[in-house]
């Protein structure tokens, strides 16, 4: 075949290739050796599903439902093109009995449209919005494998790598971020075997490049055309898009634009004092230089003083996860946690809301006792010595494995003391946690009320 990433070639007989496809398939899932003629695209995405533990008579799971989908969709990137794909793909979808899917960068389904008929055949397999159709979770499919590869791809029927989805043909395109260049999600078209043609690929190709053009020309939302960036979570470092720039800021910096976006209204320098450093010998010449320093990277006019303010709105990835656990929209939330806020940061204004937020999402996943939330937080870093969770994901999920780690973890925590104490509470690689006890004495009492409110 001479393009590896088009399904079948004009001339190719479709009945003989589903059934050659078929064998390949049933000798890959027996001896996980894959022969002639599977294309080298589809053989790669079989050992990545098989590797990720996939098996072939699995299932799509759904992940977002009701308010969380909603809330999701909505804060979504490629909502705002979504009349335009709507345009493009609608009527090709609807009139060819076939079905129009966009996915997130994750392969959770957005949304779903097109032929009744088809749709209701789709649900039977849940290929429907909230689902997840990662190549993680359910093989090979063209969504889940394009923004993996971060490639068109078209997958035709028994290259599926479930075989309940193998009378499906589907072709996908990633659409990217065109400022950063990072997958945003995929276009995909799924139907019959007619959609094997090279022309269909084409199609969704086209269809995303015209979606990253619209994206590229619509006015940026209200939120982002003044305000600034900032991303906290799961880094030491923070990041910052200001004016169209990326700025790595150092650990204090961070600590500092953490702090002043929680508190628009500002903070004194005595404030920011007491919560920025446990020393108290740290003198306010020190925050000075600091704020000098901070003033000079983000740009004339956007650091004031007295008190110390930022001068634009600043959206930050910790409200965001903030907003959605308020709102009931667990998974959501979760999808927006990349991970501790600055874990390695001791300033005792940031460890208290590091931890706060790390501890309302792990009541609101024990709560929903969702398995798949429940295992991809215990998976995560931040949740591999989590003894709540592993028992909440015992309760809902108890394979071999899981029960084998919580055992591990049960008799850690009853050894002798000194080992046990890394999981007497949620593990979190998060630095030290704030030192109980009161205020230091040299806080001004506006320091004190400053720090017991969300800081």
């Amino acid at each position: 075949m001479t393009d590896p990433w088009v399904a079948l070639e004009p001339g190719t007989d479709p009945v003989e290739r589903v059934r050659v496809l078929r064998r390949a398939h049933e000798r890959f899932t027996e001896r996980g050796t894959v022969e002639r003629p599977v294309r080298s695209v589809v053989a790669d995405s079989w050992r990545r599903s098989a590797r990720a533990g996939v098996g072939p008579d699995g299932s799509a799971r759904v992940e977002l439902t009701d308010g969380d989908l909603g809330t999701y969709r909505a804060e979504h990137p490629l909502a705002r093109v979504m009349p335009l794909v709507r345009e493009l793909m609608g009527t090709f979808a609807a009139d060819g009995e076939h079905l129009l899917a966009v996915c997130d960068a994750q392969g959770r389904l957005l949304w779903v449209e097109g032929h009744p008929t088809t749709r209701r055949r789709a649900d039977r397999m849940n290929f429907v919005p909230g689902a997840r159709w990662a190549e993680s979770a359910v093989g090979t499919n063209a969504p889940g494998t394009a923004v993996a590869v971060d490639r068109p791809v078209q997958v035709f029927a028994a290259e599926h790598f479930v075989r309940r989805v193998q009378p499906w043909t589907c072709a996908a395109a990633p659409v990217h971020d065109p400022r950063t260049g990072l997958v945003l999600g995929a276009v995909d078209i799924t139907g019959g075997d007619g959609l094997a043609h090279p022309h269909s690929l084409g199609f969704v190709q086209a269809v995303a490049r015209a979606a990253e053009s619209q994206l590229a020309l619509l006015e940026p939302p209200a939120t982002a055309e003044d305000a600034l960036q900032l991303t906290a979570l799961g880094r030491d470092e923070a990041g910052l898009l200001v004016d169209g720039r990326r700025v790595r800021l150092s650990r204090r910096h961070s600590e500092i634009l953490v702090l002043l976006a929680r508190h628009p209204e500002g903070l004194s320098g005595d404030e920011l004092l007491c919560a920025l450093y446990e020393d108290e010998s740290v003198t306010p010449v020190t925050l000075r230089a600091e704020l000098a320093r901070l003033r000079r990277l983000l740009g004339p006019g956007l650091l004031a003083s007295r008190p110390y303010r930022l001068t634009v709105p600043v959206e930050s990835d910790v409200a965001v996860v903030e907003r959605r656990l308020g709102t009931g929209a667990v998974t959501a939330a979760v999808t927006a946690y990349g991970g501790p806020l600055l874990p390695g940061s001791q300033a005792p204004a940031v460890a208290r809301l590091r931890h706060r937020l790390a501890d309302a999402l792990r009541s609101a996943l024990i709560s929903r006792r969702d398995p798949d939330l429940l295992a991809d937080w215990a998976h995560a870093p931040w949740g591999e010595d989590d003894l709540d969770i592993w028992r909440a994901l015992a309760a809902v999920r108890p394979t071999a494995a899981v029960r084998s780690r919580l055992a591990e973890l049960e008799s850690e925590l009853s050894a002798p003391a000194g080992w046990a104490t890394r999981t007497a509470r949620p593990a979190h690689p998060a630095g030290p946690a704030p030192r109980p006890g009161p205020v230091p004495s040299s806080c001004p009492a506006g320091a004190t009320s400053s720090q017991r409110r969300p800081s």
